[in-house]
This record gives structure tokens, sequence and C-alpha cells, in this order.
């Protein structure tokens, strides 16, 4: 679960940006550490949405087969066209995830890592034989503080067949998606 630090206290505005920032970048460090402990399940993937203001971060941990049919690097040209476009739909978060509109999100940045596609830290290291994930963390800065966001995951992935995920929001929640269900309350705009 992406943790929160709410203890700006006295620091001037700058300062107290930062440290919300730094404390969202710890936090989503941990929460791969979470979910790196559950079982690897194909078919299942984990989404923490962490909202802080009119910051958003979102972190997928999920079986690359989810994403490819495959937990491998891409043998085939035709496999390579279809991780190529898998990679092109990721970072497209601002095609994945559709925010309440008064908020007014817009993508920052997108950081993809994986072993076998050699993306972020996995291009550096080398594939090892079975199961193989794929870790995406995308900021969004918004105009408001978000109420929900439709979350495009399953529509993208056929072989994603639920997503589990938690909020970091005004508070703590957890829902399951499952076709066709794509909205998460985030909270009050």
């Amino acid at each position: 679960m992406i943790c929160l630090n709410k203890a700006a206290g006295r620091m001037p505005m700058r300062a107290a940006r930062a440290a919300r920032v730094a404390a969202f970048l710890t936090g989503a460090a941990l929460a791969s550490t979470v979910w790196a402990h559950k079982a690897h399940q194909h078919g299942l993937a984990r989404l923490d949405i962490a909202v802080e203001g009119r910051q958003v971060l979102l972190q997928l941990d999920s079986p690359q087969d989810n994403l490819l049919g495959h937990e491998r690097a891409p043998r085939s040209e035709a496999e390579k066209r279809e991780a190529e476009a898998a990679v092109a739909t990721l970072r497209a978060g601002d095609k994945l995830f559709a925010f309440d509109p008064a908020a007014a999100c817009v993508q920052e940045k997108v950081e993809l890592d994986s072993v076998p596609l050699k993306l972020g830290a996995g291009a550096q290291s080398k594939a090892a034989a079975g199961h193989a994930d794929l870790g995406a963390l995308w900021s969004f800065s918004c105009k408001a503080s978000p109420a929900w966001v439709d979350v495009g995951l399953l529509d993208a992935f056929k072989r994603m067949a639920r997503v589990e995920v938690q909020v970091a929001a005004k508070g703590q929640a957890k829902t399951t998606l499952r076709r066709p269900a794509r909205r998460v309350v985030l909270g009050p705009g």
C-alpha cells in the first residue's frame, strides 16, 4: 500500500510539497515490496493508487503473462511487435486512466520495469527462467483532487481477469475490478 506522509508541519510550501512527493516515491517503492510477497498469479494484477491533494500516483504489478501471454523475452517478430504495442499502451497512462473531468489530470511521467523486456531497472538485469512480472508507475498532476478514476487495464489487456486495487486518499480503501467494472472511487473531489 502506498503510504502518505502528512507531517509537513510548518515547512515552507515548496519544502512541504517536496516532502510529500518524497513520501509518495518512498511509499511506491514500499508497495512493490508488499506486493512482492503475494503469490504470482496469472490473470491477477495489483494496482496501488495514492492521492495527495492534486498529485496522483498509480503503481501496477502484474505477471507479464497478463500482458503478452508469456513471461520471457519476445522471440519472434510477431511477439516483438506485441511487446512493443503493450509497452506503448502502458506508456499512454492518460488513455488507461480516465479521471473525473473536473480534476483535469495530466500525466507527468511513467516508469516501466521488466527484466524480459529490458525496461527500467530490468534493463540491467539478466533474465532468469520462471515467472516474470512487469511493474509500472504513473504520475499525474491534477488541477483538483480527483473524485474517481476509470481504470482501463482490463479493456487493454484481455488476459487480465481482475485487478486488486488499494487506494490511499482521504482514507484507505480496497476493491477488486472485474469486467465490466472500471471505476474506482478516490473520495470527494
